[in-house]
């Protein structure tokens, strides 16, 4: 019996794919985002307490109270606007299911989504298997800037939801004010849903203000904004994740929750709320611990023939390596992988019809000991 795949082009994706190679070979792994230090031994102690409690049966599917309410108070704090708890905020596995659980309650069958390239590999497959038709419009090296004009012009009848990411992962450009501003003016008086991944909210560097659709009055009615505490608590796998919606946004979200994965991990849930309560302020740190980390590699690598143009958010940094090999970014990955033991990520998959690309990204989510080692790897090697 043949199966009739839904997503018949879809493979290994290009994280797992390179970090079994970086195992295979015992490489230096900064290619897949996750931190390789501790995290706060106080999460730890209190998703111990939570389970001890008898916090270990099915939580509620829209998220514990405790935690939604601290979600907004978080919400009060980074952004000065007040969202309801109880209506607005559903907690997640993470915030890729946030995002597959948004885009199948608003896009259907022969419905048109934007998306960005190089994009989040995430976003493609669940707007097809919504049944809707992914638009990618490309993000143009070395700035990786939104072209508006570009948008506008892609906009059909048909278009139903526009996917932004910012700060940007892959490619480490954060949106300004004037970008939120032009989104806002493509959406109105349009039937078109803005989808935002916020995940890198307070990893944006050198001063930068973080632009979310929160805080802009034309897009916070119409955007599902979608935010992870594996980023900002530096533990991707407790995979814990959160949408913001408008009341009849979170209605369609939730209802799409509810058959999806329901229930999340009751007692990290519980954790998670009182570690915001003990350190409500502990991700105004984040942008200066992570700023530092990108500092320290690119200086580095400052008197070699590579470039790193400063990530202006996320805890990634792209390595420009066009003085030293021809275009290539996944032939350009394995030459580094199998000459020097260095796994990075290339950003052609991240495109559908990509340009020819010469740059590589790399996590910074790493200890000094990790990012020295990568730079010195990165040193010795010959083009």
């Amino acid at each position: 019996m043949t199966i009739a795949s839904k997503l018949p082009d879809v493979g290994t994706t290009i994280f797992a794919t390179m970090s079994r190679r970086a195992r295979e070979l015992g490489a230096l792994n900064l290619g897949q985002g996750f931190p390789d230090y501790d995290i706060d031994p106080r999460l730890t102690e209190l998703v111990t307490e939570a389970m001890r409690e008898g916090r270990n049966q099915y939580a509620p599917f829209e998220g514990i109270p405790e935690l939604r309410e601290q979600i907004a108070l978080k919400v009060n704090r980074s952004y000065g606007i007040d969202v309801d708890p109880q209506s607005q905020v559903t907690v997640t596995l993470g915030a890729t299911e946030a995002l597959f659980s948004a885009i199948q309650a608003v896009v259907g069958p022969q419905d048109e989504a934007i998306v960005f390239d190089p994009s989040y590999d995430s976003y493609d497959p669940a707007i097809r298997l919504a049944g809707g038709d992914c638009i990618h419009l490309p993000l143009s090296p070395p700035d990786f800037r939104w072209d508006w004009d570009r948008v506008r012009a892609s906009i059909t009848p048909r278009t139903r939801l526009i996917v932004f990411n910012t700060p940007n992962n892959p490619a480490c450009t954060a949106a300004s004010a004037a970008d939120l501003d032009a989104l806002a003016s493509l959406v109105r008086e349009r039937d078109i849903w803005v989808l935002s991944d916020e995940v890198y909210e307070h990893v944006v560097f050198d001063g930068r203000a973080h632009a979310s659709v929160l805080t802009h009055p034309g897009l916070r009615a119409r955007s599902f904004a979608v935010f992870s505490f594996g980023k900002t608590l530096h533990a991707t796998g407790i995979r814990v994740g959160y949408c913001i919606a408008p009341a009849a946004l979170t209605q369609e979200l939730r209802k799409v929750h509810q058959f999806n994965t329901f229930s999340i991990a009751h007692p990290l849930q519980y954790a998670i709320a009182r570690h915001l309560i003990e350190k409500p302020d502990a991700a105004r740190s984040l942008a200066g611990f992570f700023q530092a980390k990108r500092d320290r590699l690119r200086a580095a690598l400052a008197d070699t023939a590579f470039v790193l143009p400063p990530a202006q958010g996320t805890y990634f940094q792209l390595l420009d390596f066009s003085r030293v090999a021809p275009p290539g970014d996944v032939a350009f990955a394995e030459r580094l992988l199998t000459e020097v033991g260095l796994a990075t990520i290339p950003l052609t998959p991240f495109y559908k019809e990509p340009p020819p690309l010469s740059v590589l990204r790399l996590c910074i989510a790493k200890r000094d000991e990790t990012l020295d080692d990568a730079a010195a790897r990165l040193r010795v090697f010959k083009p």
